[in-house]
């Protein structure tokens, strides 16, 4: 353990350069704001690292932690901490902060300094979503990070990114209100005390464990997106700008996973345990219906907007079997979701950049004019169908033994997204690489640049690496999980 606040340096480096950024001004200082941005984006991740390195994988307390008193009058402290469930996030947030910031160098020409300190505040916040173990605390970067996004698609987005943004903001919004009343009802019952540790460790009823679930549940279920809450989503990847959706899927729809693990199992496991059938039933609609409506997709990103959707289906299915196989391969599920989201909205921006078309009919034979970018996308598509030795397999197969010891027709459905995978993603691409040139369009496309070759080539590295040997991952997780199974199981009426 260290004497530097390193979870106070991986939230406030980025916020505090995001205003730096922001001070640059107009555009005619856009060089001076990317650089600075980017310069911000690498020492907020520099900072992160000694949080994996330093991290004691024996242990299931949490560690880093930081504890100062914020509103004394009502308890409330700023209090961070991470242990082997949340510390691969922070890292996770503060990587996928120097691939937009480097995605957005060229691409972005308008209110340059804005839309980078936008993103740069907005991996602080997150990275505070991550860190935080006061609910007041953990209330307010939850609220916080939504401006920052909201502006993104607002100000950057397509022709209907008001629309978009708004419907965006509204859902999370109001969701959100149902948890702020839960975290208040949880510090009456606690006397008096906002500690998110303290509040696993009330001896709560059934009735009042119920309706706080169900506070959590929409809540969090919203920020997943969970079926049927989840229309917002393919409407704010499909306006958001290419960096809006790479943020929006590698971190953002994380943070609602991440308040099941945090607050619903830990905090009212016994209403946990008696509705997982309901949030199972929930999960199953999302893998097997969404994968349907992906394939029935014309534009690229609905199309990978609703595998997401999918995918994150698999997350909560892990989460509610109550095993450490579900668990574990749910939490390397977000992970890799992250590395693969990320990368295959990078090559729907690549595509759009160059043809402002992201109608997959517009497209055809772009192996013969970009066979550089066609190789990545080929990989990352793989990928996104669970492809083994790739990171999409892992975590998926990991889910399906898991639901494999909770019941086998749970299983068998999960099983299908590996075909509905394959189907909606490798239709995708055979019609928008494979063939003849399908027009005039394609035939002048020019292949990836340095800076794109140098973007998907790093997370191509991270889908490989994570896929042929996620021990590194596995093992800072495993403790957590099983600490977290055992209260569970211990709490059980």
């Amino acid at each position: 353990m260290t004497d530097i606040p390193l979870l106070s340096l991986a939230v406030w480096v980025p916020i505090i350069g995001g205003l730096l950024v922001l001070a640059t001004g107009s555009d005619r200082n856009a060089p001076l704001a990317r650089a600075l941005a980017l310069l911000v984006a690498v020492v907020g991740f520099i900072v992160t690292v000694p949080l994996y390195t330093g991290f004691d994988v024996g242990t299931s307390a949490m560690q880093f932690v930081e504890l100062s008193p914020w509103v004394e009058r009502f308890n409330i402290n700023y209090h961070l901490g991470v242990d082997g469930i949340s510390v691969l996030f922070v890292i996770l947030n503060a990587f996928i902060t120097i691939i937009v910031v480097v995605a957005g160098w060229q691409v972005i020409e308008e209110k340059v300094a804005q839309y980078m300190a936008a993103f740069l505040i907005m991996s602080g916040l997150m990275n505070g979503i991550f860190s935080a173990l006061d609910g007041v605390l953990f209330y307010v970067f939850f609220e916080a990070s939504l401006i920052p996004l909201y502006l993104v698609i607002g100000i950057w987005g397509g022709a209907n990114r008001v629309y978009a943004a708004i419907k965006f903001f509204l859902y999370t919004l109001s969701g959100s209100l149902l948890m702020l009343i839960a975290l208040l009802y949880l510090f009456m019952e606690s006397g008096g005390s906002f500690s998110i540790l303290d509040w696993h460790q009330l001896p709560l009823g059934i009735d009042a464990q119920t309706m706080i679930f169900f506070a959590f549940l929409i809540a969090f279920g919203v920020k997943v997106p969970m079926w049927p809450v989840h229309t917002w989503l393919p409407d704010a990847h499909v306006e958001a700008p290419t960096g809006g959706s790479v943020v929006l899927a590698a971190i953002a729809l994380k943070l609602g996973a991440y308040g099941f693990l945090r607050f619903s199992l830990p905090i009212v496991p016994d209403a946990a345990q008696q509705l997982a059938p309901l949030v199972v039933t929930l999960s199953l609609i999302a893998v097997v219906y969404i994968g349907f409506v992906a394939l029935a997709q014309s534009d690229m990103k609905k199309l990978v907007a609703y595998s997401s959707i999918s995918h994150m289906g698999f997350v909560t299915l892990g989460f509610y079997m109550f095993n450490s196989l579900g668990i574990e391969g749910a939490l390397v599920q977000m992970i890799s979701h992250g590395f693969v989201s990320a990368a295959m909205f990078l090559c729907i921006g690549v595509l759009y950049d160059r043809m402002h078309s992201r109608q997959i009919a517009d497209y055809g034979g772009v192996v013969h004019t970009m066979p550089k970018f066609a190789a990545f996308f080929m990989l990352f598509a793989m990928a996104n169908a669970g492809l083994p030795a790739t990171s999409g397999f892992v975590g998926e197969f990991m889910v399906i033994l898991g639901a494999v010891q909770y019941n086998f027709w749970v299983a068998f459905l999960a099983a299908t997204t590996l075909i509905l995978g394959a189907a909606y993603t490798l239709w995708m691409y055979k019609r928008v690489v494979f063939g003849p040139v399908a027009n005039k369009h394609v035939a002048e496309l020019e292949d990836i640049n340095g800076r794109e070759f140098a973007i998907l080539g790093i997370l191509a590295l991270c889908v490989l690496a994570m896929g042929l040997y996620p021990f590194p991952f596995t093992e800072v997780m495993h403790t957590s999980v099983n600490e977290l199974l055992r209260h569970v199981a211990v709490s059980k009426l």
